[in-house]
């Protein structure tokens, strides 16, 4: 794996350290992706990807305004400047569902058996249910590059980010 700085992130301790902290950079940027495009163009989630250094989410998203691109990757990397502070919690399922748009996602993904749920606050721009593991303030990671935006069929979005310089 090859981190931004050029140093080889390889399978030691150290690498797999590394590693780790990569993957959560990733998360949060698909986190505050997500919060982004659903505070300023009320698109959902209806899949996504990620890689060490690059990631992708699809939106139901039916029409593309013009600076669409630009405007969520300054309102992105704002948000990572602002040093928003990421706070974890475990809510009981009627608890945590009774939150307003808790469920990003066109399709709500947590299985009927779950009984607790995860909820990820970055305060003040974003919260929802949320497996994933995520640093502790969004100045922990680097800024998001909106490297491209893909038809994905009528009313559906793919964006591609990428860690920026």
């Amino acid at each position: 794996m090859l981190i931004s700085n050029g140093k080889s992130g390889g399978g030691g301790a150290g690498g797999k350290r590394l590693h780790a902290m990569v993957i959560r950079s990733v998360v949060l940027w698909i986190h505050v992706l997500c919060g982004v495009v659903f505070r300023d163009f009320g698109a959902l989630v209806t899949g996504g990807n990620m890689e060490p250094l690059t990631a992708r989410m699809d939106f139901n998203l039916p029409d593309v305004p013009e600076g669409f691109r630009d405007a969520v990757q300054e309102a992105c990397n704002t948000e990572i400047r602002a040093g928003r502070r990421i706070d974890v919690r475990v809510l009981p399922r009627d608890e945590a569902f009774a939150l307003p748009d808790i469920i990003r996602t066109a399709t709500n993904l947590v299985p009927p058996e779950v009984k607790e749920v995860r909820i990820i606050d970055i305060v003040g721009l974003d919260q929802q249910a949320d497996g994933g593991t995520h640093v502790a303030s969004t100045s922990a990671v680097g800024r998001i590059e909106v490297v491209k935006i893909e038809s994905k069929g009528k009313g559906f979005r793919r964006l591609r980010i990428r860690i920026g310089d």
